[in-house]
């Protein structure tokens, strides 16, 4: 009975060893790609008008830390990915619910700022002395 429960276990082993190879190789062979028009590097001139008027309200200074922000979390790229995080501003993807669009990203981003920090500058001063916010 123990040679069978032996030669059952290193079957089981196998099996599971080669099984996870294989994932790994068809995980690296068919990359996991995004092709919907929200992941788009590129912003529409709709969504350009639509992040004109989310971010009218604010200063220029206010837009100057906004952009500081976006530069140290992502290069500017709305299609950033970090974990959980996403986007130019580096959201939690759980924030964005699933519209991933620039204009969505500039609006959860003013009012995560808003709410956590009061204004852009504030939140900018956080993340000098803790390199996130």
């Amino acid at each position: 009975m123990t040679k069978f429960k032996l030669k059952l276990v290193s079957l089981l082993l196998v099996f599971g060893f080669a099984f996870g190879m294989a994932t790994d190789v068809t995980a690296n062979v068919f990359p996991e790609t995004t092709t919907t028009a929200q992941a788009s590097s590129k912003v529409s001139a709709s969504q350009k008008k639509k992040i004109a008027a989310i971010n009218a309200s604010l200063s220029k200074k206010q837009k100057a830390a906004k952009n500081w922000i976006a530069y140290h979390e992502s290069r500017y790229s709305y299609t950033a990915r970090n974990g959980n995080c996403y986007g130019r501003y580096q959201l939690l993807k759980a924030y964005l619910h699933g519209d991933y669009s620039p204009a969505n990203q500039e609006k959860t981003a003013n009012s995560y700022v808003a709410g956590r920090y009061g204004n852009w500058t504030k939140a900018k001063r956080f993340w000098q002395s803790h390199h996130w916010y």
